[in-house]
């Protein structure tokens, strides 16, 4: 039985390392990098730690590197053509030597790879690909382009998501700035809304400080982009007033420009709300009670004076109910009004933050504001945390 087993462990011993010996050698040199903050010995570790994972070849590690630099430096920073990468792997005794190029030009990432048959002195596998500018992603994109050369299956998901967008006409992606999100503001009343807002509820006013808070979501929806200009429809829901005892909703439909990687924009466009309404005039001589009072039609119908002149014209010639006002007591209807917006939006990392300044105008008056929103932004985020490997 002892026999037996020592004979099965030596035939085991024999045949891993038998399997061991297949795999050809590899050393990797440091590749050149320009334009991004990762030094060359950074992504030759990561080549390295790839190359380990592909399972196909007995990687050197950086520590067997050393022996060589040390006696050529130029192996370790000038070693980039396929004269030198074969005279480095003659000294270091491997099949094969793995360098190339990792450049950020312009908005995209660039890796170009070769390996160098050392016995034969040609280049045995190359492979290139360029890559959307996000450096946080090195090591995945190192990663896509040695499967890519050795014919490996490659994650669809994570190419899709680093791949370059080289489009530059109209594409949802190219130029974007999506702000869709929450928006809170505050605004302040001018004109008729002023007067609204501070007349006496008796008269069908609000009685309140003209300024109302807001609180909204905004939808956007690109129709043109390129690098620089991005053509919007924006959607936003809004309800007003709340922090004094009011519910004004509203929705606007705006059209709306963004401007340069600054995200400079304007937008314009109608805004649809509901407000109560009734018939009457202000009382501006001071006939019927204060000077400046509001009497609507039924409180004309409801004081002393009806009476005895039922047309109020008969009081005063200017006196009549043809327009109509604010009035809290009124029918309600629909208000609509045109609003014209300018703002900027800043960044910080995958946050967007728009910052807006607006008017909200209708016949007699309106609303001026600033609002301030968030999201994160989707088109171009980091996947660190969401890797399906």
């Amino acid at each position: 039985m002892k026999k037996t087993v020592l004979i099965a462990a030596t035939l085991f011993s024999l045949l891993f390392n038998g399997t061991s010996q297949t795999k050809k050698s590899i050393a990797v040199g440091n590749p050149s990098v320009t334009g991004l903050h990762a030094t060359p010995e950074i992504a030759a570790k990561l080549m390295r730690l790839e190359l380990i994972k592909l399972k196909t070849y007995s990687v050197y590690d950086e520590f067997d590197m050393q022996e060589v630099y040390e006696v050529d430096p130029s192996f370790k920073s000038n070693c980039l053509s396929k004269s030198c990468l074969t005279k480095m792997g003659e000294a270091l005794d491997v099949d094969y030597v793995i360098s190339g190029s990792i450049d950020l030009l312009a908005n995209k990432i660039v890796i170009a790879l070769k390996v160098i048959d050392v016995k034969n002195k040609t280049i045995y596998k190359s492979a290139m690909r360029e890559f959307d500018n996000q450096e946080l992603e090195l090591q995945r994109m190192t990663e896509i382009v040695l499967k890519e050369m050795h014919d490996m299956e490659v994650n669809k998901v994570l190419v899709e998501r680093l791949k370059f967008n080289n489009e530059v006409i109209t594409t949802e992606d190219v130029g974007r700035i999506n702000n869709s999100g929450p928006r809170v503001g505050y605004s302040l009343m001018t004109g008729t809304f002023h007067e609204f807002a501070t007349r006496g509820v008796e008269q069908g006013g609000l009685d309140i400080f003209p300024g109302v808070s807001m609180i909204g979501y905004q939808f956007e929806g690109q129709y043109v982009g390129t690098e620089s200009f991005s053509a919007l429809i924006e959607g936003i829901v809004n309800i007003s007033g709340m922090e004094q005892g009011l519910f004004m909703p509203s929705i606007s439909v705006l059209n709306g420009f963004r401007f340069g990687r600054k995200g400079w924009e304007f937008a314009f466009g109608p805004s649809f709300g509901l407000i109560r309404m009734s018939k009457g005039f202000f009382d501006r001589k001071g006939i019927l009670g204060e000077t400046g009072m509001y009497i609507s039609e039924q409180d004309y119908k409801e004081s002393k004076f009806y009476s005895e002149n039922p047309d109020v014209s008969a009081i005063d010639p200017s006196y009549n109910f043809s327009t109509s006002h604010m009035d809290n007591r009124g029918n309600t209807q629909l208000n609509t009004s045109f609003i014209l917006g300018v703002g900027r939006t800043f960044r910080s990392g995958a946050l967007n933050i728009p910052v807006n300044i607006f008017y909200s105008a209708r016949r007699g008056g309106g609303f001026a504001g600033v609002s301030v929103g968030f999201n994160v932004m989707k088109t171009k985020k980091s996947i660190n945390a969401t890797s399906t490997r």
